[in-house]
């Protein structure tokens, strides 16, 4: 690499990103994966030194996830049980040693379909809080992947914080993924709900899809067929055509479009079994 900075304020960071052309990194995860030399090109900036970045904050108004939080504290963060998938899908991410050094921006950052943090969050009703040497603003994440590794950001910022509203903590959740194997798999179809029943019936619901489309989709026609119903029928309302309708998942090595609508209607079901059966547990 050209120059290598690793600035320990977050200003810092904002100055050197203004008007300059920096590859800014944390885990590096996907980063060197992606890189086809032995080393990053040009000029990096690496985040990871900056406090601000890491940890999960509770306050009035929801929960805010540092950039440079990893998937390790995420693990070992005391959650409610709506960030239950958050956790399942940390715990899908590469190896011990890639979620303790791998980090939540960095995984939507790299906006890849397949990414197993973004159903989860999606499902959570993330936004993204972007800054520069100007300003900050923010983003729900569903804008802010605009396409297959494409992104809302502009030159100049960098991703500070995930956000999740308080009202999407309330509920039960259910991640889950399907592989060609058990581990260290990328998706072939993976899938996040959450369902908010707090008198056994359903009030609220989020269900998102990964690795079907271009960027992970919110099934909102579905979400709002499941509100009234009772746990249990939950898993009923799921239609197969209906799901694959809503999505647009690719032929591949892996999986072909067919199987992977298949099979993400298959994992919606059974992650909505398993929160009625925690339900009536």
């Amino acid at each position: 690499m050209d120059v290598y900075h690793r600035p320990e304020t977050l200003q810092d960071a904002l100055a050197l990103l203004n008007g300059t052309a920096l590859t800014v990194a944390a885990g590096c995860t996907d980063l060197f994966p992606a890189t086809p030399a032995q080393e990053l090109a040009g000029q990096v900036l690496d985040i990871t030194a900056i406090a601000a970045l890491r940890g999960i904050d509770e306050g009035a108004d929801g929960w805010r996830l540092g950039a440079a939080t990893t998937w390790s504290d995420i693990l070992r963060a005391s959650l409610p049980p709506a960030f239950d998938m958050l956790k399942q899908a940390a715990r899908e991410v590469g190896s011990v040693q890639i979620q303790n050094a791998g980090t939540i921006a960095g995984n939507i950052c790299n906006a890849s379909p397949a990414a197993d943090g973004v159903p989860p969050l999606l499902a959570l009703d993330a936004a993204v809080e972007l800054a520069s040497s100007t300003g900050t603003r923010r983003l729900a994440l569903c804008d802010f992947l605009t396409g297959v590794r494409q992104t809302a950001l502009r030159p100049g910022e960098m991703v500070t914080a995930i956000e999740v509203p308080r009202a999407s903590g309330a509920g039960c959740s259910r991640f889950l993924k399907l592989g060609a194997r058990k581990y260290l798999v990328i998706s072939i179809a993976s899938v996040a709900v959450r369902v908010v029943a707090p008198a056994g019936r359903v009030e609220g619901a989020a269900l998102a899809v990964g690795a079907c489309s271009p960027v992970p989709l919110r099934l909102t026609a579905l979400e709002q067929r499941l509100c009234g119903r009772a746990p249990d029928d939950l898993p009923d309302a799921v239609d197969d055509a209906a799901i694959a309708g809503a999505l647009s998942p690719i032929s591949d090595i892996r999986a072909d479009a067919a199987y992977r609508a298949a099979a993400a209607a298959e994992l919606l079901r059974r992650a909505l079994g398993d929160i009625a059966d925690g339900a009536a547990g």
